[in-house]
């Protein structure tokens, strides 16, 4: 009996081997049959705007069925390329990372096209305590005196002229990859041809300051300044229109004159009539009266 017991434990046991080795043959040969290709992928961390040579880059297989869009199969296809987003250790290179072939390494070849870099002195105030870093979006103020009106005086305004406007670079640095706050002295914004413009009038103008906003955030807003007076709820002078001209054709002139109200005049009562003194003057035979 024992033997018979003995006996069929080692035949369970042989046929739970044979099945578990023709599984696993399967499975192996399942996996053989998947296609794969060679794909360039970064060797190492390479920052934007940097060139790529062959140490940086190296072939890794990749599964053909999920190969991602612009992926290289050669390293030669690569030589000299300008990386314009930074590109972490085993990414696939794509070629929607990459700046036109013959960019030139640095900023430049960071911008997008239609776009110009322009630098803004900024301090730890202006530069939102370091946290203007490459790749985060900013809007830009100006605070500067408002335009003089007839009879007024001048008066200070502080508005956005620029929002939404991407930090590529602060100092001499373009890295997106650090998120610690730097106060630097000096920030790199990549603008229009048109915001170019503004800001270079806006920044001689008056004084500029950076708003932090978030990245996702790209709704206008809807704001239009302040003023001064706005802020701290003073009356505005009141305006007084001149009655139109007599002269034909003369156009009817606004005047802006702020006055005290004129002091009511003293009512005058004329005054009461003085009676008359007459005097009775006795000549020969004759009476006459004299009134004076």
């Amino acid at each position: 009996m024992r033997n018979l017991k003995a006996i069929g434990l080692l035949i369970l046991a042989i046929v739970t081997g044979l099945a578990a080795a023709m599984y696993a043959a399967g499975w192996v040969a399942q996996r053989g049959t998947l296609a794969s290709t060679k794909v360039a992928v970064a060797a190492v961390d390479i920052e934007l705007g940097s060139k790529i040579n062959p140490q940086m880059v190296t072939l890794a297989e990749w599964p053909s069925a999920s190969v991602p869009d612009g992926a290289f199969r050669d390293v030669k296809d690569l030589q000299e390329r300008v990386v314009k987003v930074g590109i972490q250790r085993g990414d696939a290179i794509l070629e929607r990372k990459l700046s036109p072939p013959g960019s030139k390494g640095g900023l430049s070849a960071v911008i997008a096209e239609g776009k110009r870099a322009m630098t803004v002195r900024v301090n730890d105030v202006v530069g939102v305590a370091g946290f203007a870093l490459p790749g985060t979006y900013v809007d830009v103020m100006v605070n500067t005196q408002e335009a003089v009106k007839a009879g007024g005086e001048p008066g200070q305004i502080s508005l956005t002229v620029l929002e939404h406007v991407l930090v590529l670079a602060v100092a001499q640095e373009a890295s997106r990859d650090e998120t610690k706050p730097k106060v630097v002295s000096a920030v790199t914004l990549e603008l229009s041809p048109e915001d170019t413009e503004k800001l270079d009038l806006a920044r001689s103008v008056g004084t500029l300051s950076l708003v932090l906003r978030n990245q996702l955030d790209k709704q206008a807003g809807t704001t239009t300044g302040i003023t001064r007076a706005q802020l701290l709820g003073m009356r505005q002078p009141a305006v007084i229109k001149a009655p139109p001209a007599a002269v034909m054709g003369a156009a009817p002139a606004a005047i802006v004159r702020t006055r005290a109200p004129a002091a009511p005049r003293a009512k005058t009562t004329p005054a009461e009539p003085i009676p008359p003194v007459c005097v009775e003057v006795v000549r020969i035979g004759t009476r006459a009266m004299s009134c004076f």
